[in-house]
């Protein structure tokens, strides 16, 4: 199969063909139908955050099921299904509390001494990144990877469901339990940034304002659900916020991963409110709360992938983008083929489109 590999930390993804394994007893291989292209992705790419390297990035990802492992009892051959990189367990202590987006996911790679899942045409590893690698043609997945969906659903936009809508929706709906006229302030108008507005919108939030520096990107803000909207560079952004809500929101949502945009969301935030950081901050980076806001009972929470319950929640999301409530048509900007996967990386890092999906003949 074809797949865009990362050889090397900073450079361009190399298109190459590599071979996938069978399925294991609880494993699914899965046709790649659409891969969206996420931040996350890129600060593999980069070099921020580390990876065994070479490997496949790609995470956010539907397609349909082609093979399964004689274990697999939660989908079938012929399944349309939408993918997630927080593969749970099922049984470790996060599992069986709640908490499925915490599961450490030992369990569900192939164990140390085992065949790799992907490998080059000389039999090297190809690591396989998030427990997917979604930038190929095929997937080999645990089938607590994935999920099905309604097979009406359109492959391109359900692909953004897993990642950058469940994590902007799960935030609202798990992390934040926003309850109708609730303020919510979204710092980084991006794909989850964009999921996060519209959510909001979902959950009947009462004013819901959008914080970024580029103009069309609060445009489409707007559409999505905002009220208002602020530019995220503005000296005084902060105190804009704290204008429109007559003392600050209860909830600011940081959906981009920069310092400076973390700050902003602790600085809009009321007596008593909630900041909460979903972006990939750098790794040296800390975030805080001062003794006054401590004192004014503000709280600050990271959260993954939105706190979710994926085989749960992600029918719910695919039956909201059916019933014309959450638009996803908005947030998908392009369609591209693999082949031009670093020209999208390249407009991500210019900031100005909301998301890009590579699609698979």
């Amino acid at each position: 199969m074809k797949a865009a590999v990362l050889v090397e930390a900073g450079k361009p993804l190399e298109i190459e063909d590599v071979t996938i394994s069978k399925p294991g007893p609880h494993e699914v291989l899965i046709r790649t139908a659409a891969c969206g292209l996420c931040h996350s992705d890129l600060h593999f790419i980069d070099g921020n955050y580390p990876h065994p390297l070479p490997a496949i990035p790609g995470h956010e990802a539907a397609g349909i099921v082609e093979a399964i492992g004689s274990e697999v009892r939660t989908v079938a051959v012929g399944d349309a299904v939408v993918s997630c990189l927080s593969a749970f367990c099922g049984h470790c202590e996060f599992c069986v509390s709640g908490r499925m987006s915490l599961c450490l996911g030992a369990d569900t790679r192939r164990a140390e001494g085992e065949a790799p899942r992907i490998t080059r045409p000389d039999g090297s590893t190809v690591a396989q990144m998030l427990n997917l690698s979604a930038f190929a043609e095929q997937m080999l997945i645990h089938e607590h990877a994935c999920t099905r969906i309604d097979p009406d659903m359109p492959l391109d936009r359900a692909a953004v469901i897993g990642c950058a809508v469940t994590t902007g929706a799960g935030t609202i709906f798990n992390a934040c339990a926003v309850t109708p006229g609730e303020t919510v302030a979204v710092v980084g108008c991006g794909g989850v940034g964009l999921a996060t507005i519209n959510a909001a919108k979902i959950a009947g939030a009462g004013r819901i304002i959008a914080a970024d520096p580029v103009p069309e990107k609060r445009d489409l803000a707007m559409k999505l659900g905002a009220t208002d909207t602020v530019d995220a560079m503005a000296d005084d952004a902060a105190e804009q916020i704290l204008d429109l809500t007559k003392g600050g929101v209860d909830h600011a949502i940081e959906a981009v991963g920069r310092p400076a945009s973390g700050e902003l969301a602790v600085g809009s935030l009321k007596r008593g409110g909630t900041a909460t950081i979903l972006g990939m901050m750098p790794l040296d980076h800390q975030v805080g709360l001062s003794a006054m806001d401590l004192l004014s009972g503000k709280k600050l929470q990271g959260v993954l992938m939105g706190g979710n319950r994926f085989p749960v929640d992600i029918p719910r999301l695919v039956d909201f983008y059916l019933r014309g409530l959450l638009d996803l048509d908005s947030i998908v900007a392009e369609t591209i083929p693999l082949e031009q996967i670093n020209g999208g990386f390249e407009k991500m890092k210019k900031g100005d489109a909301a998301r890009s999906v590579i699609t698979f003949s």
